[in-house]
């Protein structure tokens, strides 16, 4: 398992837009957006992370009893310095051995810089990077918006 204490304001405030953002734009359709106290527990172990931001439209993570989610389709990660090398090395091969998870997100919060890791058909992992003055798109929850707004409030943008 593994739990980060603090954040900075930055982080906590683009986690909060990308919460946000989906939470409107999910509602009603079955997928549930969760914030970063929610565990996804990881299947072949009884091994948990806490990211940052996590969807979920498997109806068998809807159960209120479990406090995780074993479903994940997408998973995002507001990168900080301390943690940046495990989002990017174990904590994503660990994330790529579910067989429900179709797009990993990575966001800089120091610099307007978003990284969408996506499944292809064929099982790879393919990846789409996005910066400033782009959409970002998360195709697994078909959506799309001005990067711009994940950094409203947290780094300035020039």
């Amino acid at each position: 398992m593994y739990a980060m204490a603090g954040a900075s304001k930055a982080h906590v405030i683009i986690s909060g837009n990308v919460f946000a953002l989906l939470r409107n734009h999910l509602r009603g359709s079955g997928c549930i957006p969760y914030i970063a106290d929610m565990k996804v527990r990881k299947d072949t172990s009884n091994f948990f992370y806490y990211p940052d931001v996590t969807v979920s439209c498997d109806e068998r993570d809807k159960n209120a009893a479990e406090d995780f989610i074993r479903y994940p389709r997408l998973i995002v990660e507001v990168l900080s310095p301390t943690t940046a090398a495990c989002d990017r090395g174990d904590k994503f091969a660990d994330y790529r051995t579910s067989e429900s998870l179709q797009e990993y997100v990575l966001i800089n919060q120091e610099r307007v810089s978003v990284e969408c890791f996506r499944r292809n058909a064929e099982g790879l992992w393919v990846l789409y990077p996005y910066t400033q003055g782009q959409e970002v798109q998360f195709a697994s929850v078909n959506f799309s918006w001005a990067i711009e707004t994940l950094y409203e409030d947290a780094i300035e943008i020039g």
